[in-house]
Formats: C-alpha cells, sequence, structure tokens
C-alpha cells in the first residue's frame, strides 16, 4: 500500500511507510502538555497512530478549576503523514525545535498552541522489557521541555497561553495497544510495573529523570539530565546514578504526596524537592479507560468526558497513571536555590516492595 509517506527518504524496512515491522503493538505517538505560572491551567495532548491496527486517534484535556475537561478522538488511519485526526491536527514548524497543535471546535473544546523548545531534545534510554520470550516494550523516547504560546477554549472560556512552560515527546516502538492479546505470554514474567517521570522547568535550566523499577525497587531503565537553556545535543550533564528518595504516599492512593530526587554532580549533589499540588489523569489522554489507545471505534468517533476529580476514588486502577503538577525547589551546591515547576509522573501497577504495596 504506497502513501505520500514513500516519496521521502525516511523508509526504515524494507516495505512502503505504511507497515512498520510485524509486531501488532507497534505505535507512533506524540505528547504535549504545558502549565500556567500560577498552576491554575493544565492541559496535554496527545496523538497516535497504530499502523498494523490501521487505527488514529487523539486527545486533548484541561484541568481547570477542579474539573478535567476532555475531547476524544480515534478514527481509521488514512495516512501516517497525515497528521490530523478529525479536529485535532499537528504541524511540525521546524523539526525538534517548534510544533503547533490546533484543536478546531469539538464538543466545547478548542485551542492553537504553538511549542517551542528550550534546548535539543534528549533522547532516553532504549525501553526493553520482555514478557518470556515476547517483547513487552521496545522503544525510543525523545523529551523536549518547552515554552508555550497561543490560547484554549473551553465552554466559551478563552485563555490566552503566554509564559506557559510544558514538556513534550516522541516515541515509537512496541507496547501494549488496542485489545489485549487473546494468547497471552505463559508463564507471565511481568508481575509489576513501576515508572516515574518527571521534566521540570527552572528559570534558566530544564532538568529530567525517569525510573522503571521492578517490584523489588531495582531500577531497569534510569536517568537524570540536566539541561541549560539553548543547549545542543551534546550540552547537557547526565548521570544513571539519580534516585528518588523520601517519597511519602498519600493514604489509600499509588500517588506520592512527597518526594526527593538526588542527582550527584562533580562539586556534590543537586536535591531536588517536590510539591504535588494539582492531579492530572493520564485516562484523560487515551492511557487506559473506554478511550484507550489504539482502540477500534469506527471510521470516525468523537467524544467529550468531564470528571470532577473532587469526586474520583484515586486509589481505583484506572486513576493509578496521573501527572501531579508540581511546585519544585533545586538545591545544588554552591548556586542561590531555584524554584520551578514541573510533572511527577506516577503508575505504579502491581506490588512494589519499597512502598509496601
Amino acid at each position: 500500500m504506497l502513501t505520500k509517506g514513500d516519496d521521502y527518504p525516511i523508509h526504515q524496512t524494507a516495505e512502503p511507510i505504511a507497515y512498520a515491522g510485524t509486531d501488532r503493538n507497534f505505535y507512533d505517538r506524540y505528547f504535549f502538555n504545558g502549565y500556567a505560572p500560577d498552576g491554575e491551567t493544565f492541559f496535554a495532548v496527545a496523538f497516535g497512530v497504530y499502523p498494523h491496527l490501521n487505527v488514529a486517534d487523539a486527545h486533548f484535556s484541561v484541568v481547570r478549576g477542579g474539573v478535567q475537561h476532555c475531547l476524544h478522538v480515534s478514527a481509521l488511519l488514512s495516512d501516517r503523514l497525515d497528521l490530523t485526526v478529525g479536529p485535532i491536527r499537528i504541524e511540525v514548524l521546524e523539526p525538534l525545535q517548534r510544533l503547533k497543535v490546533t484543536v478546531a471546535a469539538a464538543e466545547g473544546l478548542s485551542a492553537e498552541i504553538v511549542f517551542e523548545g528550550r534546548a535539543f531534545p534528549i533522547e532516553e534510554p532504549r525501553f526493553i522489557r520482555r514478557n518470556g520470550p515476547r517483547a513487552f516494550m521496545d522503544y525510543t523516547r525523545l523529551t523536549q521541555n518547552v515554552r508555550c504560546t497561543g490560547w484554549l477554549d473551553v465552554d466559551g472560556r478563552r485563555q490566552a497561553i503566554d509564559g506557559w512552560f510544558g514538556s513534550r515527546d516522541r516515541s515509537w516502538g512496541i507496547r501494549p495497544v488496542g485489545a489485549p492479546d487473546p494468547q497471552p505470554a505463559v508463564p507471565q514474567t511481568v508481575t509489576g510495573f513501576f515508572w516515574q517521570w518527571t521534566p521540570l522547568n527552572f528559570a534558566d535550566r530544564s532538568v529530567f529523570f525517569h525510573v522503571n523499577a521492578d517490584p523489588d525497587g531495582r531500577p531497569w531503565n534510569t536517568r537524570a539530565v540536566i539541561l541549560p537553556d539553548g543547549a545542543g545535543p551534546d550540552g547537557g550533564y547526565e548521570t544513571s546514578a539519580c534516585r528518588m528518595e523520601d517519597v511519602e504516599l498519600i493514604p489509600g492512593t499509588r500517588h506520592a504526596r512527597t518526594g526527593r530526587l538526588a542527582i550527584p554532580l562533580d562539586q556534590g549533589e543537586a536535591k531536588i524537592s517536590f510539591e504535588p499540588f494539582l492531579t492530572f489523569l493520564m485516562r484523560g489522554i487515551g492511557y487506559g479507560g473506554e478511550w484507550r489507545h489504539g482502540m477500534f471505534k469506527g471510521e470516525l468517533a468523537v467524544g467529550r468526558e468531564d470528571i470532577r476529580l473532587s469526586e474520583v476514588n484515586m486509589g481505583s486502577p484506572e486513576n493509578w497513571h496521573i501527572q501531579a503538577l508540581s511546585r519544585v525547589r533545586l538545591e545544588t551546591p554552591g548556586e542561590a536555590p531555584q524554584e520551578g515547576l514541573g510533572v511527577f509522573e506516577q503508575l505504579i501497577a502491581g506490588p512494589y516492595r519499597p512502598y509496601g504495596l
């Protein structure tokens, strides 16, 4: 099947661009978030294509006034270079530097937002995890902190976006998507999943941390990066000798109330303390729930969901995966402390013995 992409020198296999290897769980995804300087508004966007499922989907979700307003769209995949799913469109204005998301008015939500990178994106270590002999995860992700400009509108209340920070990422490879596999791997070897991810924005730099760990707390993929504004591909400091300490969970949940990130440096140890204050449910952009990534919903389906966060059971499994907007404080030896904002993404599924789960 030939598509527009076949006229560009971007092939990765001997087949047309429409085909992506042989694993039915292959995906290719965009993610964006942003937040007002006062932390009163938080939004996120997800856009994914699933070539072997012949599905594309996109989501736009805004938290304001204690309510998470979600726009969900799913459609048949037409062309992998057509970055439009229903009312949601992505434009790559300058690769690896400037991208634009447009949400045409639908179900009471709309937006037009430009994301400009603060530095060259980081490439996270490749994520590979097997369930017995079968690939459970095998993907690459780039991450970039951004400045956001534009506007968003919820039910006729338009809000200008100026001076906002956020993050974006691009990931591609293999993850569980669409309907569950009817023939699971035996015996099951993936008994739990622990994930923390913290893209943080300070006045003159970005700080990134992530960790995947097994149920006993042993990391199998972790790294921290400190990246000054304007840094190029090799302009940051990185280490895998980083750790999240002093995590205290909110009772009855798997979400952190506090935490402290330690990053070893030549001159000592940088410490970042977290004060989460706003919860964003990742199911609002397709990470689980009725609009799960890659689910076939027909030729074109558009839906809205409004979630009153004070009424949600945060201990329920569909709400385990969150991004917690957090006030953060960076203390670096020899420097004045810095205050910033960032995300503390958390997903703990199954047992995690260091936290008593």
